[in-house]
């Protein structure tokens, strides 16, 4: 996923990200225990425009649990 848009607001428990693949808004939780590395990559790949791996709770769920960077070589 390429990062369009990240959103921080005071006196949420989340940040609002958007993608350029989907119209949605997803959510990364301040709670979760990757919140900072996470958020430090997809500031770090919007800046870059690059791809990132993103891993939501389901198919369906705007609540992003994982985001790494790309294995090289693959294929995304």
């Amino acid at each position: 996923m390429t990062v369009a848009h990240i959103r921080e607001r005071k006196g949420v428990d989340y940040v609002e990200v958007a993608f350029l693949e989907s119209a949605r808004f997803y959510r990364l939780l301040r709670e979760n225990p990757a919140y900072d590395e996470a958020l430090r990559l997809l500031r770090d790949f919007m800046a870059k425009g690059l791809v990132l791996r993103v891993r939501f709770a389901s198919l369906d769920s705007d609540i992003i649990e994982q985001v790494q960077e790309p294995t090289p070589g693959i294929s995304e």
